[in-house]
């Protein structure tokens, strides 16, 4: 099944592009670079604005040209922005804000911060703008992508978030502080994107740094929701995370449940993973069996699959980019073109409009820039070939320019009715919204590599990195799958050779203690296939009073320790004679 997914993931991606279709009028390669400028002034004018206007705040505020803190004070823009830079082709300005982030953000503050949206804003940006990080000409660390300080930036920020996990289902709080963790009134009840999404950046840190309790942790909140199913296969939109009772039980794929089915695909791509996508696959027959109508999606009783809402939500215009991924591209283009006509309608696409009346919903009127029709146009775009999709980023450009620009940079869409504007300009616009737009006018940028251009990495230089294949997560930061790979494998080389020697350097127990020999060969030896076992195994059973901030070896389970050794050696490849209590290795044992 992993194979046909990825042969679909490479036919939509680098095959069906090449068929002509003729849906839309063909866009000239002049026009494409024209449209790539006009993307670069949108981006530079909103860039500039907030770093003359709201830096160090997280967002900029266009109508009153300042900044403000919203999701935890850590310069969200410029960790947002990051990799759009280097995408836009400016690798010193992309220099600069690396090394300014690594001088300035310090995640060990008294904020309560949201534990979604700091793993895919600030985690995801910074490993990311890790990965591409030799590809913008930064001096890397020698290993990389395996190590480097971008990737400890990440690795810091996933930790503080790691205390939202110690629940006795293992489904994450919805905040936490940074300096405190969760605060002992904080409410149990989040929502399902809230516990479903974060496989992609969690499992990346754990293959990059060696470190598995990110990745555990992920895999058991993930495991934890998958139960929680109701009998005809939905879930909800809020869950109690202490009791795995379900609050609100509307069943949809939009808002408060998106990510997660995102992240099962993604996921199952980027991890070769079958169980990730045997999930998506019984919740994708679930959801058309009960939510679909007409190439609509609507909301319905998670329990009875009656309709409870008859809307379409603006954050579901990511569906028809997942169905591209899995190939299903005849659905994929009906529900893009049904979503389409609401952005004529409107300019924009309005946070709820109502099937039935053809209209908004009352305070529900407002765009705040969202990127998710632009995605799915450049998921669509990339996979037929089909210039209707550039139309929609042609109609996207003029929209958002005629709209929302103001003298500091771009406004959020208050209500779509009359293009009133609210006094926000949120972080996605830049790591999203831009970059998806650009990426659909620029068939040649290095995101789109089909393998015909790499760069070596890893610890000993010989991994065959960025070469295509990037998985997005769902704030549009490119994750390399072959740096997960890579790092894996050094780590597990790293370990059989730190097993060879700290078990060379033991005293056999006959020599410190009276015991029945044969007895203590059998102890020996069980415990010793029990660590072989243990190395790179996910472990479901952690205990929730542990201390997640501090990490364990990844050799061992969680709480258990190696017995003292005699003699202890630095844990490094060799490729020289080694001598160690009397044995000599080469460099070819």
């Amino acid at each position: 099944m992993l194979w046909f997914l990825c042969t679909i993931f490479f036919c939509v991606t680098y095959v069906f592009p090449s068929i002509k279709h003729a849906g839309g009028k063909e866009i000239t390669e002049e026009e494409m670079a024209k449209y790539r400028e006009r993307i670069k002034a949108m981006f530079y004018h909103a860039y500039n604005s907030y770093l003359d206007n709201a830096y160090p705040y997280d967002e900029l505020r266009p109508l009153t040209c300042d900044g403000q803190d919203t999701w935890g004070s850590f310069s969200l823009t410029l960790i947002d922005a990051l990799d759009t830079l280097l995408i836009l082709g400016n690798h010193t300005e992309f220099q600069r804000v690396a090394n300014l982030l690594q001088d300035t953000v310090d995640f060990d503050i008294d904020v309560n911060a949201s534990v979604f949206e700091t793993n895919i804003r600030v985690v995801g940006g910074l490993l990311s703008a890790h990965l591409l990080s030799k590809r913008a000409g930064v001096d890397v660390e020698e290993g990389w992508p395996c190590t480097g300080p971008l990737l400890r930036m990440a690795e810091d920020a996933a930790r503080k978030l790691l205390p939202a996990f110690q629940t006795p289902t293992g489904m994450p709080y919805g905040t936490v502080n940074l300096l405190r963790g969760v605060n002992p009134t904080e409410t149990p009840v989040t929502c399902t994107a809230g516990v479903g999404t974060f496989v992609l950046e969690f499992a990346t840190l754990s293959r990059l740094t060696g470190d598995p309790v990110f990745e555990e942790v992920a895999w058991k909140a993930l495991r934890a929701l998958w139960s929680t199913r109701s009998d005809i296969g939905l879930v909800g939109n809020h869950i109690d995370i202490v009791t795995s009772k379900w609050v609100a039980q509307d069943a949809g794929i939009g808002a408060g449940i998106d990510s997660y089915f995102e992240y099962l695909v993604k996921g199952a791509i980027m991890l070769q993973d079958e169980e990730l996508l045997s999930m998506f696959h019984e919740y994708d027959r679930a959801v058309k069996n009960y939510t679909k109508f007409d190439d609509w999606y609507l909301w319905v009783q998670m329990h009875k699959g009656t309709v409870s809402m008859p809307v379409f939500q603006s954050l579901e215009a990511f569906w028809p980019g997942l169905q591209s991924l899995l190939g299903d591209l005849d659905n994929a283009v009906r529900t893009f073109h049904n979503y389409y006509t609401v952005w004529r309608q409107f300019g924009g696409l309005p946070e709820f409009y109502s099937i039935y009346q053809g209209y908004t919903v009352d305070k529900r009127e407002g765009y705040p820039l969202r990127p998710e029709l632009i995605e799915s146009a450049m998921y669509l775009y990339k996979a037929t070939g089909d210039p209707i999709f550039q139309q929609l980023g042609r109609d996207a450009v003029e929209s958002i320019e005629k709209i929302s620009r103001v003298k500091c940079g771009f406004a959020s869409v208050k209500d779509v009715r009359d293009h009133k504007l609210d006094n926000r300009m949120e972080s996605f616009f830049l790591a999203e919204t831009i970059k998806y737009l650009y990426l659909l006018f620029d068939p040649d940028n290095f995101l789109h590599n089909n393998g015909s251009t790499f760069e070596l990495g890893g610890p000993d230089g010989d991994c065959v990195l960025s070469a295509g294949g990037y998985i997005f997560n769902t704030e549009a930061h490119p994750l390399d799958p072959a740096a997960l790979h890579c790092c894996s494998r050094a780590q597990e080389e790293r370990y059989e050779l730190q097993d060879i020697l700290l078990s060379l350097s033991e005293v056999p127990d006959s020599l410190s203690q009276p015991v029945d020999g044969e007895g203590a060969e059998e102890e020996e030896e069980q415990d010793h296939r029990g660590q072989n076992e243990d190395r790179g195994a996910v472990a479901m059973d952690m205990d929730p009073n542990r201390d997640l901030r501090t990490s364990e070896s990844i050799v061992l389970k969680p709480g258990s320790r190696r017995k003292p050794r005699v003699l202890s050696c630095p844990m490094q490849p060799f490729s020289s004679k080694l001598a160690l209590m009397g044995q000599v290795f080469t460099d070819s044992t």
